[in-house]
């Protein structure tokens, strides 16, 4: 299993996650052994939104002896009323549900305390001026928390979040058909009109968050990456083909700052099935084609970073050179983080002999020699 980085907070956590919302519709034990199997394949973090006692005691039974091998995303303001989720910013329902993560875990802390699920740009500004906010900073200078983290399905909220500074990391809701939709503080729009809609490549508003996550170095986990499982199934997918789980996942694992996608799972041939990613062949993860072959939206002469085009004569990593391209060229001047990480790259732009055998595999007709002569310019090579 792969490791990356996790932005400012340090921590190295596996590409592939667990998304525990699925747990609770098992036999306990059943999914005490899901969890464990997952640890045994190398996943080693795990996202816990749920309230409900059944899911969190799963978790903290799972975790027993091996605590120290897992980083917990547990979400504050994710409550349980009346046998039910309630999210609220009220304090006296936030705090007994946060007491009691730590209580059902058997731990004194969570990894990443989790400002939980922020769409709209009033609910961000109460949280973000009263008690619930000065309760998260409580909860990190008593170390019952390590790191900020936040939950958004909005870009412009991701954005609000990285300005802060504090908030480290950010688990948002990304896959191919997500990223076409402008931003919305309604969550239940982006699963549906996609066949009515003329969109073709990905929302500005989502290029700017990934680019500005990249840049502060705020670290993105991925929730929705396959649409509900829509987009398994190209009777329900808005692009009218099926995509494979291994291409969702590198769709999510391409995008600037993310450091792993969290899965559900409901059995080990899934957990198989999601680790296989990381010896799945450059064709299996291939998701281009199926994009580029896809009767609804097109992302014609937009590069997704997929890196179809390889090989490149010269060894240019053709697609990461594209990546800091087009961060660049999103500021009015070249951000130095984004400069240091193009210059830290093996073969650089300059090197491109022009031969474009690369354009003839690309899916999306991108004029990659163009881009490679305009690339060397803006780093001044």
């Amino acid at each position: 299993m792969k490791l990356r980085q996790l932005g400012k907070t340090g921590l190295m956590v596996s590409e592939i996650g667990f998304g525990g919302e699925w747990l609770e519709r098992h036999e306990f034990d059943e999914s005490v052994k899901l969890l464990k199997y997952a640890h045994e394949k190398g996943i080693n973090i795990v996202d816990c939104w749920m309230p409900d006692p059944k899911s969190r005691d799963i978790i903290g039974k799972a975790m027993e002896g091996c605590r120290e091998f897992w980083y917990v995303q547990g979400h504050i303001g994710s409550t349980y009323q009346d046998g039910q989720y309630v999210r609220t910013r009220d304090m006296k329902f936030v705090k007994p549900a946060f007491e009691d993560l730590l209580e059902r875990f058997h731990t004194d802390y969570i990894d990443l305390g989790m400002i939980h699920y922020i769409d709209s740009e009033e609910e961000w500004n109460t949280v973000m001026n009263g008690e619930f906010i000065e309760y998260v900073h409580e909860l990190k200078r008593e170390g019952k928390i390590r790191h900020i983290g936040l939950s958004t399905h909005n870009p412009k909220i991701g954005k609000l979040a990285v300005e802060t500074g504090f908030i480290e990391m950010i688990l948002f809701s990304i896959n191919p058909a997500f990223d076409m939709r402008p931003p919305t503080e309604d969550l239940t729009t982006m699963f549906g009109g996609y066949d009515q809609d003329q969109l073709s490549g990905i929302d500005p508003e989502r290029s700017q968050f990934y680019q500005m996550c990249e840049e502060n170095n705020v670290g993105l986990t991925v929730m929705k990456g396959f649409f509900g499982g829509a987009l398994l199934d190209k009777e329900r997918s808005p692009f009218g083909v099926a995509f494979t789980a291994t291409q969702l996942i590198h769709y999510a694992l391409t995008r600037p700052g993310v450091s792993s996608i969290m899965v559900g799972y409901d059995t080990t041939a899934q957990i198989d099935e999601a680790v296989g990613y990381e010896t799945a062949t450059a064709e299996e993860r291939d998701y281009a084609s199926v994009i580029a072959s896809a009767p609804f939206h097109s992302y014609s002469g937009i590069c997704t970073y997929c890196g179809h085009c390889k090989p490149c004569p010269m060894d240019i990593d053709i697609a990461m050179v594209n990546k800091f391209y087009d961060l660049a060229t999103m500021q009015p001047q070249v951000p130095e983080s984004v400069a240091s990480h193009y210059m830290a790259l093996d073969h650089h732009a300059s090197e491109c002999i022009g031969c474009q055998s690369c354009e003839a595999r690309c899916p999306f007709g991108v004029s990659i020699a163009e881009r490679m002569e305009k690339t060397a310019v803006l780093f001044g090579e």
